[in-house]
């Protein structure tokens, strides 16, 4: 009875786990609060009453105050309107550039690791390939080929940012696909699609959302920085490293254009790194004393 009791205490589900975890955790509360209302703020922003590329010279580089709440730009645009339709645009990025990287990454991982052979040999080689070049650098070399829109910037980030992912479902792939219910699967007659697809991807769920909810940071940062050296989306759309581009021209006489977009990638990204460790303790497997 005793012994069955303290199993119970340990049955938990996936979302169980996360919301414990948070709750212990009051920092990764704050950073998930935040980044909620960071996500509200950009999912709502067709609410606020300006046009976020409508110019008015005569009420340039305004002050924060009570009509304008973050002032106003070199051209006179509501610089609160294009810090929240700057963070759809970021955060647009972000997480599509995510969803793309960590599907890469998983399938060639998993590939990788349940094959083996040859086939493990050549694509961890391939992925050591593209993890020794510098990313960062190559980016900025295809971003210049290519016209800078929003969808290359998602593809180019994608491409370049499943190396880890790869690595990480890999290694989980050799530890999964001798376990005794992915034997019991091979000997019922389930072919390899199934096993991969039914199996060992879905139990090793917890370390791709890990590793997805840190490529969205680590997307968010690369994109701003892109776009701050005019390689990334391009004006008149607005996105956190453009705006942060503008604002370097201003910086002595208005710092704020350089402050507050500067305030959400950091409290997004910061936001963003928190919760990924919260995950990680959250999901990672626990143990019955």
């Amino acid at each position: 009875m005793e012994e069955k009791k303290i199993s119970a205490n340990y049955e938990r589900g996936l979302w169980k786990d996360v919301f414990l975890s948070l709750k212990e955790n009051k920092l990764a509360m704050i950073c998930a609060v935040i980044l909620l209302i960071v996500i509200l703020m950009a999912v709502f922003a067709p609410l606020c009453p300006y046009d976020p590329d409508k110019q008015d010279l005569m009420n340039k580089l305004l002050q924060p105050g009570k009509d304008h709440w973050f002032g106003t730009d070199e051209l006179g645009r509501d610089y609160f309107t294009r810090t929240l339709y700057g963070g759809r645009i970021s955060l647009s990025v972000g997480f599509l550039s995510m969803i793309m990287s960590t599907t890469i990454g998983t399938i060639i991982g998993t590939v990788s690791g349940y094959v083996g052979g040859k086939t493990d040999a050549f694509l961890m080689r391939f992925t050591d390939v593209f993890m020794s070049v510098p990313s960062f650098l190559l980016m900025v070399v295809i971003n210049a080929l290519f016209p800078p829109k929003v969808w290359s910037m998602i593809i180019i980030l994608g491409l370049f940012e499943w190396c880890q992912i790869a690595r990480i479902t890999r290694a989980e792939t050799l530890t999964l696909k001798e376990r005794d219910y992915v034997l019991a699967a091979k000997h019922l007659g389930a072919n390899h699609k199934q096993i991969i697809f039914k199996h060992i991807i879905p139990n090793m769920s917890s370390s791709i959302i890990v590793a997805g909810s840190l490529a969205v940071a680590n997307a968010i940062l690369t994109e701003s920085a892109l776009s701050f050296m005019g390689l990334g989306v391009q004006l008149p759309k607005a996105s956190w490293g453009t705006m942060l581009q503008g604002a370097q021209t201003y910086i002595m006489d208005n710092p704020t254009l350089a402050v507050f977009p500067g305030i959400f990638i950091v409290l997004t990204v910061f936001s963003f790194n928190i919760l990924g460790d919260a995950l990680r303790n959250a999901l990672e497997p626990k143990m019955i004393k």
